[in-house]
């Protein structure tokens, strides 16, 4: 049952029944519903701010975690750049300049590989971020790949190389640590048996008879067989557009079709064919043209005894035995 409250007057001096107007009433529901909707705001926020749910608060970290990688393979990324740049350089610069092959082309580097830009800061979303580092790290993959097989290219330029330098002659054809062995240079000179000039194609050198003879370079013996001119003669093809020939042997150790090496005997001086003594007649051919074989003695002699074999082989006065 319904309380009835009263109050007493004091104007009439009676207690009268308390009634309370509606406009009253109004306000207190109108305060009660407005202090009741901000409360439950309040509580709302605070609730979500100091205790989110297990999932949101999973989705933040691993939202942070992102941008911290990101941030991370960014720095990577700008650092694998930087060195990749550089072994391409290097690789045009360097590698390839000491073996006479081109550079490579950024355009052939770059098949797949579209103009390189920065990675998208942390104002990208996530998707943005990882399409960019993909982007970044996939253009370093293709370079990577296509710079082994430049790599690789000159791996073979190197082993190439390597058996052009052993090819080339670069020793003298007998013992001459005296550098007292070469009697004839390479030039026009009287030829001894005939009296006439004659164009004379290589260096001669004198030697007891029996004296060993080496090949000056590795090769393919080409020639062993005796020649009226000659005498008993070797030739080797080494590639790369060198021949070497050696005349006059006593004896020749080699045969046709034979691969020797650089320092291997071949024969022993003699004095076969046209010939006044015992003597090597050796001949240097680059691409089918004789050269003087004094440029290409650089293995066996120091800066100074190579002056004094040039002096030598240069002497007007040298004898000439074929």
């Amino acid at each position: 049952m319904k309380k009835i409250k009263y109050y007493y007057n004091t104007h009439t001096l009676r207690y009268e029944k308390l009634v309370t107007p509606l406009r009253v009433k109004l306000l207190r529901a109108f305060g009660f519903i407005s202090a009741a909707l901000v409360s439950s705001a309040l509580i709302i926020w605070a609730y979500t701010r100091f205790f989110p749910k297990a999932a949101d608060k999973e989705s933040q970290l691993r939202y942070e975690m992102i941008r911290d990688n990101y941030k991370t393979l960014e720095e990577k990324t700008k650092l694998l750049q930087q060195q990749m740049a550089e072994l391409e350089k290097r690789d045009n610069e360097v590698y390839r300049s000491i073996f006479e092959a081109n550079p490579l082309p950024d355009s052939a580097r770059a098949k797949l590989i579209e103009k390189k830009k920065d990675i998208a800061k942390l104002n990208l979303d996530q998707e943005d971020l990882g399409k960019e580092i993909a982007k970044s790290l996939n253009n370093i993959a293709s370079r990577i790949a296509y710079q082994q097989e430049s790599y690789k290219a000159i791996e073979k330029l190197i082993n190439n190389q390597e058996a052009k330098l052993a090819s080339i002659p670069a020793i003298q054809p007998v013992s001459n640590k005296e550098l007292n062995r070469i009697a004839s240079g390479f030039g026009m000179r009287v030829h001894p048996i005939y009296g006439i000039a004659k164009m004379h194609a290589g260096l001669d050198f004198t030697a007891p008879q029996g004296t060993p003879i080496y090949a000056t370079g590795d090769g393919v013996v080409t020639m062993a067989e005796f020649n009226t001119g000659g005498g008993n003669e070797v030739g080797i093809n080494h590639g790369y557009g060198y021949e070497t020939r050696y005349l006059h042997m006593v004896r020749m150790k080699v045969r046709k079709g034979q691969r020797v090496k650089r320092g291997e005997v071949i024969g022993w001086v003699g004095s076969t064919g046209a010939s006044t003594g015992p003597h090597c007649h050796y001949e240097v051919h680059v691409n089918g043209n004789p050269v003087d074989p004094v440029y290409f003695f650089f293995n066996d002699l120091n800066a100074e005894q190579y002056n004094q074999v040039l002096k030598i082989a240069s002497t007007g006065s040298a004898k000439s035995f074929d």
